[in-house]
């Protein structure tokens, strides 16, 4: 037994120190920041996979290795298992950790390793969700003033189940609760502002970020506005966004989430569906030196009271309406002696939190309200999913106005985690600077930013070693450009997420417990069962290959339940199939499932498109298009994906009344497009317009915008520009 001791001790110092060497090889030449870059792309991917067949080999040998060690030491006895072999890490990810811990207790005899039960593990979080998420609770710190009854039981009421019967919370106060490991005195957030990049970055710790937010919060309840009012937000996502945001959930008013790139039309519609009594704005945007106008453009939209803050610290802001407030006199209004202290509104679990808005095919955004339920699901998806750990650095350039704004707040806050924000261009090298200053962990964003770095190559020089791994949400993703990006950081994953609005989170993600493929996801979310339907619209068997619309099981925490604008039951479950009794949740994307057990993503099934990580209605950018020239009968908006991948691109079907004669010069009906587009969102750019002699139509006179979007795609043969 000696000599054979010593000789497995050999063979595994050997297959370590060979691991370290292949491992320091893969980085050779090339600092830690810029293991890609550095080289030709072909040449990149050799070494890339190279190096993981090492790895794979010696992670073999190290398992026989292992299972040597096992055999020798079990006398013989019928008792003794192969240890499994693991990447180490694996156990240091919040799931890992649980697993490793719980496993048996929940999965039983399954119950093998973090990794190889991964998928047993996500089928527990379906079949078992009051054992699931009453964990998922624990580890995330969630504290009730009254406890619901269970997790989850059947009403009629709502769709798949009423969640947490009978819990009473706040979710802001939640979020500035210091978490177990963690104190009032750590960094809540890090940030800096563009064009400061060499000076040291300012922090907020969980103390003074809590003071701000009650500070805020007395100033609200001085306002005389009623409980649950609504109280919207159009202003970059700052330290000051976040701390509204936050007052006005724990002083029990109802966030209205307006992008700040929007239009005075689009506000205007906003403000109006939400039935909004104040909002909260900036003077104007500060990019690259230039100063771009916001508070004029809510003042054009009509809105209620607004409180504007100064973009340049006190200086006086000139022109407020009468009944318009200053930041510093909104402040004064509180008695400094009690403005350090708030009493949180505890509410019941379905109490509206935030109404924010989703296009829908009619013209008119939905206006989809959040509940105290569904932060619990944003953070839960990035405690297992995106691996947020208490201490973390987490960074995802967005906006309140969209639901990657507070699902950033909850997802970091209630996790324990610190947020990273940038005042700025997020293409400049100023931004990139930041995410490895303020040594941020896990970093999301669209796929668009990640080509612009990779164009401009902004990123090159920046020590980013601190990441362990990125997310992507909000588009459709190109293999190329995030092959690129993961090697800035020595091929650490890209887990892609994709959900919505109206379920606060993700049903489709990635896991660090899984091997992840670029631009497709691993696995169903954490507690969500999808279903991928045939084209008779009923469900496919489970884990089968094949493509088409996606549905969901409404048995969903966090998923919407009610609309403002329109009946949910319509938009959302009228039409759809049933399965084990239930009738599944439309969703609208179209998806495939492959052979290898991933997910792809389609785009929208209906007439829905993504521009930029944006849902537009086509009827919306087409009733603007239509109006453009007096020679245009009538036009088709198309989200095209580009045949390499990557974000949908705008493309307008023209049908010109006068066929015979067309003189239009397309360049110039290119540009036309693009402007009057401003008036519903400067972000929306027109690619190409194209010229059909009719739009293909159903027999009950609908424009069929697939049969355009797959001709498109495939071989455009009309006049193009």
């Amino acid at each position: 037994m000696g000599k054979l001791a010593k000789l497995v001790g050999g063979i595994k110092a050997r297959l370590r120190r060979r691991k370290m060497l292949t491992a320091a090889a893969t980085e050779s030449s090339s600092s830690s920041s810029s293991c890609y870059d550095k080289m030709e792309k072909t040449n990149s991917m050799k070494v890339e996979i190279t190096s993981r067949r090492a790895q794979k080999l010696i992670a073999k040998n190290l398992a026989i290795v292992d299972a040597m060690v096992a055999g020798s030491n079990s006398n013989n006895s019928s008792k003794a298992k192969k240890r499994a072999f693991f990447p180490e890490e694996a156990v240091l990810t919040n799931v890992g950790r649980v697993l490793e811990a719980r496993g048996r207790e929940f999965l039983g005899d399954k119950y093998k390793d973090p990794i190889a039960s991964f998928t047993d593990f996500h089928k527990f979080s379906i079949e078992n969700p009051e054992a699931y998420w009453k964990m998922v609770f624990e580890e995330i710190g969630i504290t009730f003033s009254v406890e619901p009854s269970c997790i989850l039981r059947e009403n009629d009421a709502y769709p798949g189940g009423e969640w947490l019967p009978g819990a009473v919370l706040n979710a802001a106060a939640n979020c500035l609760t210091a978490k177990p490991g963690r104190s009032s005195d750590d960094v809540a957030i890090v940030w800096r502002d563009e064009g400061k990049d060499s000076e040291p970055l300012n922090f907020v710790t969980l103390e003074e970020l809590r003071k701000k937010v009650c500070l805020v919060a007395n100033a609200l309840d001085a306002l005389n506005l009623a409980k649950g009012s609504a109280i919207a937000i159009d202003m970059p996502m700052n330290v000051n966004a976040v701390v509204i945001y936050l007052a006005i959930v724990l002083a029990g008013y109802v966030v209205v989430s307006i992008a700040d790139s929007f239009a005075a039309p689009a506000i205007s519609m906003r403000l109006k569906i939400s039935e909004t009594k104040a909002i909260f704005t900036q003077d104007y945007i500060l990019r690259d030196d230039k100063e771009l106008p916001l508070y004029s453009r809510v003042v054009e939209a009509k809105a209620p009271r607004t409180i504007v803050i100064p973009v340049r610290g006190s200086t006086p802001i000139k022109g407020l309406r009468a009944d318009d407030l200053s930041w510093e006199d909104f402040l004064a209004k509180v008695n400094h002696a009690k403005a350090d202290n708030y009493t949180a509104v505890e509410q019941p679990a379905y109490a509206f939190t935030n109404i924010l808005f989703s296009s829908g095919t009619t013209g008119e955004p939905k206006a989809i309200p959040w509940t105290h339920l569904t932060p619990l699901k944003s953070a839960a998806d990035g405690w297992c999913h995106m691996d947020i750990r208490r201490g973390d650095v987490v960074a995802w350039p967005t906006n309140l106005g969209w639901m990657m704004g507070p699902w950033l707040v909850y997802a970091s806050l209630l996790n324990g985690a610190s947020m990273a924000l940038y005042n700025g261009s997020l293409t400049s090298s100023g931004f990139a600077k930041f995410v490895q200053d303020a040594k941020v962990t896990m970093l999301g964003l669209v796929p668009s930013i990640a080509r612009s770095w990779k164009s401009t190559d902004c990123t090159a020089g920046f020590d980013w070693s601190t990441i362990r791994c990125f997310s992507s949400s909000g588009e459709a993703s190109s293999v190329d450009d995030y092959l690129w990006l993961m090697g800035r950081v020595c091929y650490k994953p890209v887990i892609e997420y994709c959900g919505g609005t109206e379920i606060g989170g993700g049903f489709v993600a990635g896991s660090l417990l899984q091997p992840q493929a670029l631009s497709a996801f691993s696995t169903p979310a954490m507690g969500c069962n999808l279903f991928i339907l045939d084209n008779n619209g009923n469900p496919l068997p489970q884990d089968s290959v094949g493509t088409g619309e996606l549905a969901l099981d409404p048995t969903f925490l966090g998923a919407s339940t009610t609309l403002l604008n329109a009946d949910h039951h319509e938009v959302y479950f009228s039409g759809m199939p049933e399965w084990n009794g239930k009738v599944l949740r439309r969703h609208g994307d179209e998806f495939e499932r492959t052979p290898d057990g991933y997910y792809r993503a389609h785009g929208r099934a209906d007439d829905t498109m993504n521009l930029g990580g944006i849902k537009v209605s086509s009827i919306e950018i087409e009733r603007i298009c239509n109006r453009v020239n007096d020679a245009i009968l009538e036009t088709a908006a198309i989200g095209v994906p580009p045949l390499g991948g990557g974000p949908e691109q705008l493309t307008i079907a023209v049908v010109f009344k006068d066929q015979s004669s067309q003189t239009e010069d397309l360049n110039q009906l290119k540009l036309a497009f693009n402007t009057a587009l401003k008036k519903l969102n400067p972000l929306f750019k027109v690619s190409s317009v194209v010229v059909v002699p009719s739009l293909p139509r159903t027999a009950s006179n609908k424009v069929m915008r697939r049969v355009l979007r797959k001709e498109f795609t495939q071989q455009p043969k009309h006049s193009k520009i």
